[in-house]
């Protein structure tokens, strides 16, 4: 098919509709955290329980996605120490990674929300500080009616392969590489 003629309907083996699916955000490129929070208006739209759990962010930055996000009613928890870069105290970050993973093994077990975002997840699972096998077991037992977004760059193929969808966001051009900072409302 050329780039100038529109896609042609496309045939399809039927598949029962799930009630839950899990999504992987990964890549260099920005837009992961975006397209969750995407995912989480949605759920919300549709009077889902959302929890979201982020993994390096701080709670003190007061972001743009947790303030609107708490006014809808999520259950959103900032729990990182903030970039590793940044930190005095890398085992401080440890112990908030392990905590904040040990919350969010609970919170999909529960049940009780349908959407469960684990924002930043891949870094502290690329680092060593949380088990990629303990997150794909979690994953993969979880309530069937709970949806679960992880989001971060490297993302691990035992994630990928437990994954129904996974998406790689690839950077072209990004204002940063221009000596343009991060802006409120755009990057947080």
């Amino acid at each position: 098919m050329s780039g100038s003629e529109p896609p042609r309907a496309v045939e399809r083996t039927p598949h029962p509709r799930p009630e839950s699916v899990v999504l992987v955000l990964t890549g260099d490129g920005k837009g992961k955290t975006t397209s969750a929070m995407g995912t989480v208006m949605r759920a919300i739209a549709r009077g889902w329980g959302v929890a979201v759990i982020q993994f390096v962010k701080s709670d003190a930055w007061k972001t743009g996605e947790a303030e609107v996000a708490r006014r809808l009613g999520v259950e959103f928890r900032a729990t990182g120490e903030g970039f590793t870069w940044d930190v005095d105290d890398l085992d401080a970050s440890i112990a908030a990674a392990r905590a904040a993973w040990d919350e969010a093994a609970r919170t999909i077990a529960a049940g009780k929300h349908r959407l469960v975002v684990l924002d930043e997840v891949t870094y502290p699972m690329t680092w060593g500080w949380i088990e990629t096998d303990a997150v794909v077991e979690a994953i993969r037992s979880r309530p069937p009616q709970v949806s679960v977004v992880l989001t971060g760059r490297d993302a691990a193929e035992a994630l990928v392969q437990a994954a129904d969808t996974v998406t790689e966001m690839v950077s072209r051009k990004h204002a940063f590489d221009q000596g343009i900072g991060a802006l409120k409302g755009i990057d947080f």
